[in-house]
């Protein structure tokens, strides 16, 4: 008669599984908020940029650009910005005065000499809040 080897039973094999299966359900989410995460770090940095460029534009032309009617015309003619600033949320180019559909960056002059520039979210319906 031969003696049996050493082996793993089912339970053993099955509480492994268990516990890799945990584990992954910990693990997955976070690698799908990290992608969401730099997402939003892209947009906080597109915004300083065009903050910043709005600004320097604003102090040597003596006027605002008009972001809604010429969209980014303004600040590439005069060589602030290379190209139209892209969302990398939502993908859009476009500039309005309140979140819509195909909208990427929300444009509000308080006409006190002071403008605000926010970007949209995903699906376009809200501000981007920083």
């Amino acid at each position: 008669m031969k003696t049996p080897g050493r082996a793993f039973t089912l339970i053993e094999i099955l509480i492994v599984v268990v516990i890799l299966g945990i584990l992954a359900a910990i693990v997955i989410p976070q690698f799908s908020d990290a992608s969401a995460d730099a997402g939003y770090a892209s947009t906080r940095a597109q915004l300083q940029t065009v903050r910043g460029q709005i600004e320097v534009f604003r102090q040597e032309q003596l006027r605002e650009p008009d972001m809604i009617v010429r969209q980014w015309q303004d600040l590439i003619e005069n060589d602030y910005l290379t190209a139209a600033a892209m969302n990398p949320v939502n993908g859009q180019l476009a500039i309005a005065a309140a979140p819509a559909a195909g909208v990427g960056w929300i444009w509000r002059d308080k006409g006190n000499g002071t403008f605000q520039i926010y970007a949209t979210n995903a699906d376009a319906t809200a501000e981007f809040v920083e």
